[in-house]
Order: structure tokens, then C-alpha cells, then sequence
């Protein structure tokens, strides 16, 4: 149900966040580099602080609070990058991404969490989630190198503000660390699945979320193999990249916004 039982401060909160998000991220030509880092670290700490708030009371969680994490991930890895590579310009997209889906997360905050559910569940979640973010970041850097190869083929200014070799490394160090989160989460599930999510669960059941994370941690082994073993780079790669990473976020996110949003149901 949307907005059922949510804290009064978790609009502020959000409002201030994405606010927050927006002006670096519309405005990266008037605002230098200093005053959006500071923005940015800013709602940073607004997002963390409306996702802490859906922790409050009966513990909620859905497909925007997934994506909400993510993104803030996402702003995390990047602001850590930036102290090492300052010339890493991917400001509009991570300032569009975190002010999207923290309001997403206001407006959605999804369900609270059954009773039945193992108190290391949220351990489990948190390992998804990382996963999440560091295939999310991967996408991002995959996105500014296909634009910074554009841009030198057309003899401009890489737009990611990087070597492309530096952004290629970085994406796939984002994409090895997703891999490595995410098999831990795939095996967690497997072995302790039905102490994680109750006794009617079951070990391990073949839904449409355990379907489409199999799929894209065999799309993200294929991908690995295939740098490592036939030196896949380039468009291939990204291709690649953004397959997996479309049938992982269609694992939980997808399944949960058909649950929630568009059939209406809780569980």
C-alpha cells in the first residue's frame, strides 16, 4: 500500500535529498566543482537519513526502497572515486539517479517486513543490495565509456573526464566485486532460504526472482570469462553488462513492482 504507516519526517527528508541531488546534477556548468561535491555529500547524508526512517516501527521494505539503496551505494562508490579521480564527471547521472529514486521510495515505500522472517534476513538483503550497487555502478562507467569513445572518435573531450582505459578498469572492478556479492547472495539463499524467509518457503523455490538472478549471474560469468579468456572489451562488454544488469534488477525490483504496484499485493 503506498504511504501506509511512514514517518512524517521521511518527506522532508526525501524533498531535502532530492533537491539536494537535482542542482548539481542540472546545473554542473555554474556550479564548480567544490560547492556541488559538498551538495552532493549533502544529500548523501539526506538519503541515508530517509532510508534509515523506513527502519523505524515495523521495518518496510519494496522495490523503491531496493532501488533507493542502490542509488545511494551508487553516490557512495562515486564520491569515494572522486577523492582518487577528480576529473570523473558522472555528476548528472548520479545526482538523477539518487533524486529519482529517493522520492520513489517516499512514494513507495513498500511492505513491512512478515514476522515469520528470520532476523538475518536484512544480513541477506544487505548483501543483494551491494551487489545491486556495484553492478549499478558498473553501469554508470560503462555509460561514460561508450560516451567518451564516441566523443574521441569524433576527436572531442572524453566526456567521462577519464582515460578510457581508467573507466574500463573501473567498471569492470565494479562488475568483479557485484559478481562476488552477488554469488554470496545467491548461495546464502540456497542454503538458508528457508531459514531466512519461514518454514513455508522452503529451501529453495524456482520463482520468477530466483529465475532472473541465475540468469544474469550466468550473464555476469559469461561476461568475466569472456574478458578474461578472449579479451571481450568494448561494445561487446557493455553489452553484455547492461544484460545482466536488466535481468538482475528485473529479479527483485521487477518482480516487486508487479507485486506492489501493478497487482496491488503485499507479499
Amino acid at each position: 500500500m503506498i504511504l501506509a504507516s511512514v514517518s512524517p519526517w521521511t518527506l522532508p527528508f526525501s524533498v531535502l535529498a532530492a533537491l539536494a541531488y537535482v542542482l548539481p546534477a542540472l546545473a554542473p556548468q555554474r556550479l564548480s566543482d567544490q560547492p556541488a561535491r559538498r551538495l552532493l555529500w549533502l544529500a548523501w547524508g539526506l538519503h541515508a537519513g530517509s532510508l534509515l526512517l523506513l527502519l523505524m516501527g515495523p521495518v518496510r521494505f519494496g522495490f523503491a526502497p531496493a532501488l533507493s539503496v542502490t542509488s545511494w551505494l551508487v553516490v557512495t562508490a562515486y564520491m569515494i572515486e572522486t577523492q582518487f579521480f577528480p576529473k570523473l564527471k558522472a555528476r548528472w547521472a548520479v545526482g538523477s539517479l539518487g533524486a529519482i529514486t529517493v522520492v520513489l521510495a517516499w512514494v513507495f515505500p513498500g511492505t513491512p517486513l512478515t514476522p515469520q522472517a528470520s532476523a538475518w534476513l536484512p544480513l541477506h538483503w544487505a548483501l543483494g543490495l551491494s551487489a545491486y550497487g556495484m553492478f549499478a555502478a558498473a553501469v554508470v562507467h560503462a555509460w561514460l565509456m561508450t560516451r567518451t569513445e564516441h566523443d574521441i572518435r569524433l576527436a572531442q573531450e572524453g566526456a567521462g573526464g577519464l582515460p578510457l582505459l581508467t573507466l574500463e578498469r573501473l567498471t569492470f572492478r565494479f562488475v568483479t566485486a557485484g559478481f562476488v556479492l552477488l554469488t554470496a547472495t545467491l548461495i546464502a539463499g540456497a542454503l538458508f532460504g528457508e531459514a531466512l524467509y519461514g518454514q513455508s518457503h522452503g529451501p529453495w523455490r524456482w520463482d520468477h526472482k530466483r529465475v532472473f538472478a541465475v540468469l544474469s549471474w550466468l550473464t555476469f560469468a559469461t561476461l568475466l570469462v569472456g574478458r578474461s579468456q578472449w579479451g571481450w572489451r568494448g561494445r561487446r562488454a557493455v553489452r553484455v553488462l547492461y544484460m545482466g544488469a536488466g535481468l538482475l534488477l528485473l529479479s527483485y525490483a521487477g518482480s516487486r513492482f508487479v507485486l506492489e504496484v501493478l497487482i496491488g499485493r503485499a507479499g
